[in-house]
């Protein structure tokens, strides 16, 4: 790869990972008066979106691991946001469902979350924006096709 495209390259994952943390600090800032963080709030809408998604496909949608959503679970659970079943389901996962109380937070942060992508996306056209999705998901797609090598794999080997 040229020395330009390797820095354009480059340039591109740095802009990305950078609108990704300022993205994620606005909607925390607009979900924290809700007395949510976004992975509470991303999970919440998984399990809205998806009745019956796995633990561990919860974590990956609220980019947390399988363990810190253990203990995000027991915190909505507390909190009267979800209900679990206490009857283990396939692999002794245990069914999760919002409550109402949980459907009218999120509505109320769904609005919030909107403001701050149109705030992101203001100075872009529809079209703009409908490029930039395909685009982003070209990107993830991409890496999500290449084969990980394992943890403990030596360099060169």
């Amino acid at each position: 790869m040229a020395l330009m495209e390797e820095w354009a390259a480059a340039a591109l994952g740095v802009a990305l990972k950078e609108a990704q943390a300022v993205l994620h600090q606005r909607m925390d800032e607009e979900l924290r008066p809700l007395g949510l963080t976004v992975p509470q709030f991303a999970s919440l809408q998984a399990l809205q979106d998806t009745p019956g998604i796995t633990g561990s496909e919860l974590a990956r949608r609220a980019f947390v691991t399988r363990q810190s959503m253990n203990v995000l679970l027991q915190g909505l659970e507390r909190r009267g946001l979800i209900e679990r079943s206490d009857v283990p389901g396939p692999r002794r996962e245990r069914a999760t469902t919002v409550t109402p109380d949980a459907e009218a937070l999120l509505a109320a942060g769904r609005i919030r979350v909107d403001a701050v992508t149109a705030r992101m996306t203001r100075e872009l056209t529809e079209q703009q924006q409908r490029q930039l999705t395909v685009m982003l998901t070209a990107c993830r797609d991409a890496l999500l096709e290449e084969a990980s090598p394992p943890r403990n794999a030596k360099p060169g080997a």
